[in-house]
């Protein structure tokens, strides 16, 4: 009867450590994704949520004009085109959430059920306080800003349950008000962002801190695992408190965060089909944006590899007149080893301000004065881009008339206004490679990486997932490196060390 009793006790003991979660087991939290694949709906939705919708400016505590202050936010999110979410819990018995998981910004917000007159909250799962136990009235308003939309609310503290961890007190925002077509048809009910609190709309600590701070999590890592084979319903993982060496291939490459707010650090050239695109040799700021799915670039580099890989454009008329009028006289000035940011306001295009060129006709949004604090002349950022394509053509030996009937062609090729770029869905074995260098390694992106497909059989498209994203100095130039990215290459969150890592995805 006792040796009975003993093997009753050992098998008990096996099985509960069979149901025991992966995180207990291995000191990891893990949270399975979701995926929705990119659908005519969603593209259509964020047309007619307008072009800005598609760049919001995230407006906070913190936020001035783009003048280069320390508190200058950008946001830079088109969430309908977000394809990865998960399941959270917020409040005591837990309310199911599907969020996405984005360290492109800090705040966590769902929908509330005093939500009375946006039509996108009853579209989706809304927070009810007075069914949670644990909550705690705060009250103080929040507002996030996109440009053609918004949302709006007010903070509230309850619990928040990820995956099977419960962070206690953590600051939220109930939303009452999502106006506009974004947020109607999105798949997902809000957002918990993973930057840093530097960038939180009313300063509020976020979900990532308070684990670390309650001793949830054994490492202040986590990591993105994102499945991109669509044929396949797993869409992959995010786990807190360090990553999976399943997930990945060999060793990551570490860049250290050179910015807090989002999680950027510094990118060096970009290469087309191994050829230089000279843009970044001097080096670029990125960011690793799960928010994000797309890649996002300034259109200077962007139109070139548009132009390689045959992507449709818009005929730019602003830009051959730049070429027909002023092209011959840009090149002469590179030929005489002018200092190219003062190329265009020595032919009239622009003025220069001391570290590069700046619309004449507008004035500086250190004052707070110009229109719309950001928007400059498009003929001054057209003959800039000339300068940047001349230099790269120059560098590889070419002769004037080759420059110049190349600039021409780039004119053709510029990315449509809605962001996208059409390419044939027939054509990737015959387009190129596109290289980042990340910490002095070259990552490579495979046109099955970077080509989205739309739709099924013959409805089928193709598009780039490259788009274009012109952020002004001192931020920028910046590079949004999206799901696109984080696809092909595992990517770790590494809060302690303040570090970014990539390794190929297994």
């Amino acid at each position: 009867m006792g040796t009975r009793r003993v093997a009753l006790l050992l098998l008990a003991a096996v099985l509960l450590q069979a149901l025991l979660p992966a995180s207990d087991a291995e000191g990891l939290v893990r949270i399975a994704l979701k995926k929705r694949p990119i659908d005519l709906n969603s593209r259509v939705a964020t047309r007619l949520s307008g072009d800005e919708a598609a760049r919001p400016l995230l407006r906070g505590a913190a936020a001035n004009s783009l003048s280069g202050d320390e508190g200058d936010i950008v946001g830079l999110k088109n969430y309908m085109n977000a394809q990865y979410f998960g399941e959270i819990g917020i409040g005591t018995p837990a309310q199911k959430f599907t969020v996405i998981f984005d360290t492109g910004s800090s705040n966590l917000w769902v929908p509330s059920a005093k939500c009375y007159f946006s039509i996108a909250c009853y579209l989706h799962s809304r927070y009810k306080a007075g069914q949670s136990s644990t909550y705690k009235k705060n009250g103080k308003p929040a507002a996030i800003q996109y440009g053609t939309g918004s949302i709006a609310g007010y903070f509230s503290e309850d619990s928040v349950t990820v995956g099977d961890l419960v962070v206690k007190d953590q600051e939220f925002i109930e939303a009452t008000k999502e106006p506009g077509i974004t947020f109607l048809v999105a798949k997902f009910d809000g957002i918990l962002g993973l930057g840093f609190q530097e960038i939180s709309v009313g300063k509020a600590v976020p979900v990532w801190y308070k684990m670390m701070e309650q001793g949830l999590v054994s490492d202040p890592v986590f990591s993105f695992w994102l499945n991109r084979h669509t044929d396949e319903e797993e869409g992959g993982e995010i786990i807190f408190g360090g990553m999976d060496p399943k997930h990945y291939v060999g060793e990551h490459t570490y860049v250290p965060v050179t910015q807090k707010g989002y999680w950027q650090f510094d990118m060096g050239d970009v290469l087309v089909g191994g050829q230089s695109t000279g843009f970044c040799k001097g080096g670029c700021a990125a960011i690793a944006d799960s928010g994000t799915s797309l890649l996002a670039g300034p259109t200077a580099i962007i139109t070139e590899i548009n132009e390689k890989i045959g992507a449709a454009g818009v005929v730019s008329q602003e830009c051959k007149t730049i070429v027909s009028q002023y092209g011959q006289q840009i090149l002469d000035l590179l030929l005489a080893e002018t200092q190219p940011k003062k190329i265009c306001s020595q032919v009239g295009l622009c003025t220069f301000d001391g570290s590069r060129g700046v619309s004449a006709g507008i004035r500086s949004v250190v004052d707070g004065e110009a229109e719309n604090g950001h928007r400059s002349d498009p003929m001054c950022n057209v003959c800039e881009m000339a300068v940047v394509w001349m230099q790269n053509q120059l560098s590889q030996n070419k002769t004037q008339d080759l420059i110049l009937d190349y600039v021409d062609k780039l004119c053709n090729r510029l990315p449509s206004p809605m962001g996208e770029s059409a390419v044939e869905c027939g054509s990737l074995g015959s387009m190129p490679d596109i290289e980042f260098t990340i910490g002095g390694k070259k990552f490579a992106l495979k046109p099955e990486e970077y080509v989205l497909k739309v739709g099924e059989g013959a409805a089928a498209q193709c598009i780039s997932g490259f788009t274009a994203m012109d952020i002004p100095p001192p931020r920028g130039p910046l590079w949004i490196l999206g799901d696109v990215f984080m696809g092909p290459y595992h990517t770790v969150f590494d809060y302690g060390k303040l570090r970014v890592g990539f390794a190929k995805a297994a």
